[in-house]
């Protein structure tokens, strides 16, 4: 199995969960650092690679299909983010949005899928976001790529079928470097699980339980789905559009970079 983003957060819970299931990984990531403590602690191995990088992508799902002796699974998670007004937005921080959060997971599936299906069988598990279903004042970028995977997500379903399947996961807000912002203020947090049903913030293995789901044979008749994993708080309609308003604007002028989604 191969974990993007597998340094931190998301991506680091799943390859907790996997691990505790026999799974043998490989713990892909940007930082050679995080990327081998991780692999360390679950018993697999590291792979270096940026998600937006095309070439070091397909150097990297070689190298982990050699050292694992093929892929079967795959969890697409390696993500960036960043507050800004659209109109404020460099052509930079597009491009970097864009190419981490939409092509990262294009280039992943792209690399991975002949290892898939030299195996006869796989699954390929997406993580999106919440704000893929939502508009986010500060995060235009960020949402209109994680709408992007959303469709890849289908459109691949439909394409791989029947020997592959592939899913979604979009989380909502989830305790990761990605939320820091969120967590590291009192304030923010109150206002945050207020706005939850589930009443608080959800942990990253939580909606890692969900990608283990998915990729499993529980799920063998799953594919072309997204599973949101929010606690509820995109039922509540009008009063979480007010706070979502009200936190982009507490927001804007803040730069917050995550590792994965």
């Amino acid at each position: 199995m191969l974990v993007t983003g597998g340094g931190s957060g998301i991506g680091a819970a799943a390859c907790r969960v996997f691990a505790r299931g026999g799974a043998r990984l490989a713990v892909l990531d940007r930082r050679a650092d995080a990327a081998g403590a991780i692999a360390a602690e679950v018993g697999g191995v590291a792979v270096i690679a940026d998600v937006a990088d095309p070439a070091a992508v397909t150097e990297a799902a070689g190298e982990a299909a050699r050292a694992l002796g093929g892929i079967t699974d795959v969890v697409s998670n390696a993500g960036v983010g960043r507050w800004k007004p659209l109109e404020d937005t460099t052509d930079a921080e597009w491009r970097l949005l864009v190419d981490v959060n939409l092509s990262g997971p294009f280039h992943v599936l792209r690399a991975t899928v002949p290892y898939l299906r030299e195996a006869g069988e796989g699954s390929i598990v997406h993580v999106a976001s919440l704000n893929a279903h939502r508009a986010v004042p500060g995060e235009g970028p960020y949402s209109a790529a994680k709408a992007g995977v959303v469709n890849l997500t289908r459109t691949a379903a439909l394409e791989l079928a029947p020997s592959i399947r592939v899913n979604c996961v979009s989380p909502g807000i989830v305790d990761t470097p990605l939320t820091a912002p969120i967590t590291g203020s009192a304030s923010l947090t109150a206002a945050v699980v207020g706005a939850i049903p589930a009443g608080r913030i959800a942990d990253a293995e939580e909606v890692a339980e969900v990608i283990a789901f998915l990729a499993s044979d529980a799920a063998s008749f799953v594919t072309g789905q997204d599973i949101v994993v929010d606690g509820g708080a995109g039922l509540l309609g009008a009063t979480s559009d007010r706070l979502v308003q009200a936190f982009g604007r507490q927001a804007f002028g803040r730069q917050a970079f995550g590792t994965d989604a």
